[in-house]
């Protein structure tokens, strides 16, 4: 019997090979011939509906894995702390879930969650937040009730929260121990000045002064019908699900008063160089940039696409060919430039070199950004970059889960849903006239900040090869080494 197979086997291998041969089957793998494929966004207002309270729910039944994932999104973070309470929505986030709900201590929650083998998380980010489930199908019921005790009953216990103060107080000691952290500090402030909400960092003093009724107020009062959407995913039934999330999220309450608006930033930069000493390292971190723009910006896909042919590209990018692959004066040289849907986001171009090099590098980038301003991309360029937009861009919605999630957020930030219907004919129409333009009009080399973070001496002496000197981007300025706990400037 074993041999009869064996000869079966043998003989359809070589009815395939004849077949095989028979057709035509390309030579080289740039001859292969591939069918269309469509995609369309799914539609979101398919897959809305409301609470009897208000709340809006974005649902989407994905049967692949017996799992429910229930995400609760709400407005409001960072921006809301006090003057003198920093650190306050960091604390907050980690104790929120860790700190025990309802009738069980923080230990017995643990213990409740892993017999479900539910994931339950909270985030409180700069201007919003979410508590997140994940659990089996068959359990979503019990897992429901201890979300909701999370949501509305956290009990911020006091061993939690002093570990939680604790966590971040040692994380705080760390500020100065390498050229990144002080960087994006820095470069924070330069670029919204020191009051803007992103800027109010905490101290020990703020740190010490939180209290857990803080923390749990500044948490709960977040979670209100006319503050929250909710995204579902995963293998639930339509009917049973809605009646699950009205006994549970459709009993929360209204806000008292709506939130304050999101802060703006008000601050004028000033452009020049500034630099931070840190004397124990070989290598300087070099960013330069300003303020940039929004959601919706009417030049957005042409500076979107511009900035991947400059620096966000990655190998393919002009910086990263130059400054990396031609130079060999850095690991990667970068540029970004975001579209936030609050505040405006900022056009940085990075990298990192040795002491000596540094300047030479930064003049390498800002030769390129002019040569930007001033001839056309290449259409291999435009290409390369719009096809990676567009071909990329289904992955966001790849699974339920994603899809959903983006659709409350859409709602919850004011982000209209036909911004992802529009996005890859957007993208695809932008051309080399449409990239110059932009970066004529939108990209401003003199008003640029330089902000340089390593050994200065070393690094403002430069390289004997290199003709190159941060003084050619405007006039220095030295700023202090922040005292880590205090963030007082200190006195060399």
């Amino acid at each position: 019997m074993r041999r009869q197979l064996i000869l079966t086997a043998i003989c359809l291998v070589f009815t395939a090979g004849f077949i095989a041969a028979d057709s035509e089957i390309p030579q080289r793998p740039e001859e292969l011939v591939y069918g269309s494929i469509e995609w369309n966004i799914p539609d979101a207002d398919a897959l809305r509906t409301e609470l009897s309270n208000g709340i809006p729910v974005y649902a989407m039944r994905d049967g692949q894995f017996p799992l429910v994932s229930i995400a609760v999104y709400f407005r409001g973070g960072r921006y809301l702390v006090p003057v003198g309470q920093e650190g306050l929505h960091t604390i907050a986030d980690e104790v929120w879930r860790t700190g025990g709900a309802g009738e069980l201590t923080a230990s017995e929650l643990d213990e409740e969650l892993d017999f479900l083998a539910a994931i339950l998380s909270t985030n409180i980010g700069d201007v919003t937040g979410s508590v997140s489930l994940n659990v089996l199908s068959k359990d979503l019921e019990a897992a429901m009730a201890l979300m909701m005790d999370v949501l509305t009953k956290p009990r911020f216990q006091e061993d939690r929260f002093a570990k939680a103060k604790d966590d971040l107080i040692q994380g705080m000691k760390t500020r100065n121990d390498n050229t990144a952290s002080i960087e994006g500090r820095e470069w924070s402030r330069l670029i919204y000045g020191d009051e803007f909400f992103l800027n109010r960092l905490p101290t020990q003093a703020s740190v010490d002064a939180i209290t857990s009724r803080q923390a749990k107020d500044f948490a709960t009062s977040l979670i209100r019908a006319d503050n929250i959407i909710v995204a579902v995913s995963g293998d639930f039934d339509e009917a049973a699900i809605k009646v699950l999330l009205e006994r549970t999220i459709g009993t929360l309450p209204k806000l008292d008063a709506p939130l304050p608006a999101i802060p703006q930033p008000d601050h004028n930069p000033e452009p020049g160089v500034y630099v931070v000493n840190k004397e124990d390292v070989n290598q300087g971190r070099v960013s330069y940039g300003h303020i940039g723009y929004r959601l919706g910006d009417p030049d957005q896909f042409a500076l979107l696409v511009g900035n991947d042919i400059l620096g966000g590209g990655g190998f393919t990018a002009r910086m990263m060919k130059t400054i990396r692959s031609d130079e060999g004066l850095a690991y990667g040289a970068y540029s970004s430039l975001g579209f936030p849907t609050t505040y405006p986001g900022t056009f940085r171009a990075s990298f990192q070199s040795k002491s000596s090099t540094c300047a030479y590098a930064a003049k390498l980038g800002y030769d390129i950004i002019g040569e930007m301003r001033a001839d056309k991309v290449t259409e291999e360029e435009l290409t390369v970059s719009r096809n990676q937009f567009v071909e990329t861009f289904p992955k966001s919605f790849s699974s339920a889960a994603q899809t959903v999630s983006i659709f409350a957020l859409d709602e919850l930030l004011g982000r209209p849903h036909d911004y992802w219907v529009d996005y890859r004919d957007k993208v695809s129409a932008v051309d080399a006239d449409a990239v110059l333009e932009a970066f004529k009009t939108r990209i401003h080399p003199e008003k640029m900040i330089v902000l340089v973070v390593g050994n200065i001496a070393e690094i403002m002496t430069g390289h004997p090869d290199h003709e190159a000197d941060f003084t050619e981007f405007g006039p220095v300025t030295k700023l202090p080494l922040r005292d880590p706990m205090t963030l007082e400037p200190i006195v060399e």
